[in-house]
C-alpha cells in the first residue's frame, strides 16, 4: 500500500466524542493498492482467486483486471482510522468488531482509496467508551464506494480491561 498524503489525526478525548455524534471525523490520506499487496493477502488468508492474483487471466474476466479482495480493503480501517482518529486519553483501543460491512463496488488494484469517517454510534461501559464508526471507502474516480462498514472500536481509559 502507497500513501499518497500523509495527514495528521484529529485529536480527541473520549468525553470530547459526545459532541461528535453523528459527524464526519474526517478523511484518511489516499492509498495505491498494488497487486504486491493482494498477492500478499491472498497468500496470508489462503484465498488466491484468480480475480485477485492473476493479472493475465483477470484481464479477460468480469472487471478487466484484477480486483482487492473485499477483506483486503476492510483490513485497511484500523490503519485509515489511525490517520483520522486519535483518543488522547485512550490507555488502549481494542477493535471490538463490525456491524454493517457491504462491497457495493470492487476496487480495480492500482487504484488510490481513502477512507472518511462518521461516528454514529457511542455508549459507555466500565473502563471506556464504545465508538461505532461508519467508514466509507471512497475510490477515486469512481461514483461508488469499494466498502461501507460500521466498525465497533473500545477505548480503555484504564490501562488494562476489566476481567468480567
Amino acid at each position: 500500500m502507497t500513501v499518497l498524503v500523509p495527514t495528521e489525526p484529529l485529536q480527541l478525548t473520549t468525553s470530547d466524542l459526545r459532541g461528535r455524534l453523528d459527524q464526519v471525523l474526517g478523511r484518511s490520506a489516499w492509498h495505491r493498492i498494488e497487486q504486491a499487496d493482494a498477492n500478499a493477502f491472498g497468500a496470508a488468508t489462503h484465498d488466491e482467486q484468480w480475480i485477485h492474483t492473476d493479472p493475465a487471466r483477470a484481464a479477460s474476466g468480469p472487471f478487466g483486471r484484477t480486483i482487492a479482495h473485499g477483506y483486503l480493503t476492510l483490513s485497511l480501517a484500523t490503519a485509515l482510522l489511525d490517520e483520522i482518529l486519535e483518543i488522547t486519553d485512550a490507555a488502549m483501543v481494542v477493535n471490538y468488531g463490525l456491524d454493517r460491512v457491504r462491497f457495493p463496488a470492487p476496487l480495480p488494484l492500482g487504484a488510490e482509496i481513502r477512507a472518511e469517517v462518521t461516528l454514529i454510534g457511542l455508549r459507555d461501559f466500565a473502563g471506556g467508551v464504545q465508538t461505532t464508526l461508519h467508514l466509507v471507502y471512497e475510490v477515486a474516480g469512481q461514483a461508488k464506494p469499494c466498502c461501507v462498514a460500521d466498525v465497533l472500536v473500545r477505548y480503555y481509559t484504564a490501562a488494562e480491561p476489566p476481567t468480567s
